[in-house]
């Protein structure tokens, strides 16, 4: 079988496949055109981040099996196409994790000694020691925003300087994170006790700008903040600004919001330590990660075993087409849980009645966490990882079939219970694939889990929907659905308000001062 490699990759990589007996064509710097024309009879394709594998890629391979990814990010693959393709997409998550975790400590460590502006400093032939006068690291405070591979091994080498390590995590048990000596607080805490700030999130919607002006200002004064994760986490302006009036004492980055980095002003400014996206850019880890991915597509093609794939389950599951639409409504669900649920998720109990849940319960409770996670972690979730996850964080998974429902022949319903109490959302699909969310938290509706929404609470009277549309109305955005439940024959309601854009954080504030109107939130699925 041959394998194509059309990005730089270490040669123990090409190593390995030959001496598997596999047929390896190395042509690193391929054209889009160029690619489509060798990946002809080609089994397996590994790249790093410069091929963009994309369907016309895919759908000019009909030998391939496999896409191998020399790294963690996914970013330039179509999983979606290679999926419906029936091919296996694997990474080497992992394999960059120390490498990633060592820069960030070399990276606090030259801002609290500012080791680069007292390098360039002595190499123009001064002498100014007075100048570059640093801060120690012992007995300070490390607030590491999220405690997954990285933020954690962060953690660990942090308190091997006698640092106070505490941590955000949204999805983490404060149990596990207590098993590396690290305190769980809420993301307010963390910014008024730290004193150093080092980010290892994944930059989703919710993570875009989350160090801004509003927030920066919660900061400890005169607080230090390192970025080795994602460009745009942080907003580049509004740390400028910071770092001009003194709120910001100093901060470290790897990453940008653009890359090569446009904001020059940001990158010169004297109390900023700056280096060009190296977090996994050492030997050894292109080194792990090149000899990790030939063992695992190795191992695929000879039917060995399969590891680090990222939709493996998904195809499995996806080839039946009567399951098709049920693992759609896990994942849905999973992701409103998600998004609605407002504290720490203990456990989580997926219940399931009907022949085809009850025959694909653990695929589709996999659907429902990868739902739930998927836009919480930086790393990859999956049908495979996603229950691994969920008991590396804590949270405790209970799967139980029933026999019958008196409303619905297929019904899913997932239980999640948490530090604010429990939620309950129940679904079914109508039809061959209509998708609906027809209960939550006891108030019945009929909901197509999809889109921009905007849920509420309300005291079911006359005039509260003429109140909320007004203002949507006023801020020029259009109502596409209604879905609205009550609570047996109490005045309690719920609204959900399904709009062709999504509503502005303003607007939602301005609604939730209603009198009656309550704890109203934005989803998107």
């Amino acid at each position: 079988m041959k394998i194509l490699i059309t990005d730089p990759v270490d040669s123990q990589c090409c190593e390995i496949l030959k001496s598997e007996g596999f047929d390896v064509d190395y042509r690193p710097g391929l054209k889009p055109e160029e690619i489509k024309k060798a990946i002809s009879e080609a089994s397996a394709l590994i790249v790093r981040s410069q091929t963009n594998v994309g369907a016309d890629i895919l759908s000019a391979a009909p030998m391939l099996q496999i896409v191998g990814r020399a790294g963690a990010g996914i970013d330039n693959i179509d999983v979606d196409a290679a999926t419906r393709r029936g091919v296996i997409v694997m990474n080497t998550p992992g394999g960059n994790t120390v490498s990633t975790a060592e820069h960030t400590m070399a990276m606090i460590l030259a801002l609290s000694r500012n080791i680069p502006q007292a390098d360039q400093s002595l190499r123009a032939g001064k002498w100014e020691r007075k100048k570059f006068v640093g801060t120690e690291l012992f007995e300070k405070t490390l607030g590491v925003v999220g405690l997954g591979k990285v933020g954690a091994e962060v953690a660990k080498r942090a308190i091997a300087f006698h640092v106070n390590v505490i941590a955000y995590d949204p999805v983490l048990s404060a149990d596990a994170a207590a098993k590396i000596g690290v305190e769980l607080v809420s993301l307010d805490e963390l910014y008024r006790r730290s004193d150093y700030i080092s980010i290892h999130s994944p930059l989703t919607a919710e993570t875009r700008n989350l160090f801004n002006e509003t927030t920066i200002r919660k900061c400890k004064p005169g607080v230090r903040l390192i970025n080795c994760a994602r460009g745009g986490i942080v907003n580049e302006h509004a740390l400028l600004a910071a770092l001009t009036s003194g709120l910001v004492a100093g901060a470290a980055l790897d990453v940008f919001e653009e890359e090569p980095p446009a904001n020059s002003t940001l990158i010169n400014h004297p109390n900023v330590v700056a280096t060009p996206h190296l977090g996994a850019s050492t030997e050894e880890a292109q080194e792990k990660v090149a000899i990790q991915i030939a063992h695992q597509v190795a191992d695929a093609l000879k039917g060995k075993g399969l590891a680090g794939s990222v939709n493996a389950g998904m195809i499995q599951f996806a080839m039946r087409k009567e399951v098709r639409p049920f693992l759609l409504l896990a994942e849905k669900m999973g992701a409103l849980l998600g998004q609605l649920n407002a504290g720490k998720i203990h456990a989580v109990i997926i219940s399931v009645c009907g022949s085809i849940l009850a025959e694909s319960l653990e695929g589709v409770s996999a659907a429902v966490l990868k739902g739930l996670f998927e836009k919480m972690l930086s790393e990859p979730v999956n049908y495979i990882n996603s229950p691994i996850i969920a008991r590396e964080r804590g949270i405790a998974l209970e799967l139980r079939r029933h026999s019958a429902d008196e409303d619905y022949a297929h019904v899913l319903t997932v239980i999640a219970q948490g530090e604010t109490g429990e939620r309950v959302l129940s679904g079914t699909v109508f039809g061959t694939g209509d998708v609906r969310v027809v209960s939550i938290d006891g108030f019945r509706l009929d909901l197509v889990p999809s889109g921009n929404m905007l849920f509420y609470f309300n005291i079911d009277r006359p005039g509260m929907l003429a109140c909320v549309s007004g203002i949507l109305a006023k801020a020029g955005i259009n109502i596409a659905r209604l879905s609205l439940g009550r609570l047996g024959t109490t005045s309690e309601a719920m609204t959900v308000v399904s709009t062709d854009t999504q509503v502005p954080e303003a607007v939602v504030q301005e609604i939730a001062t209603i009198e009656g109107v309550s704890d109203v939130r934005n989803v998107l699925l």
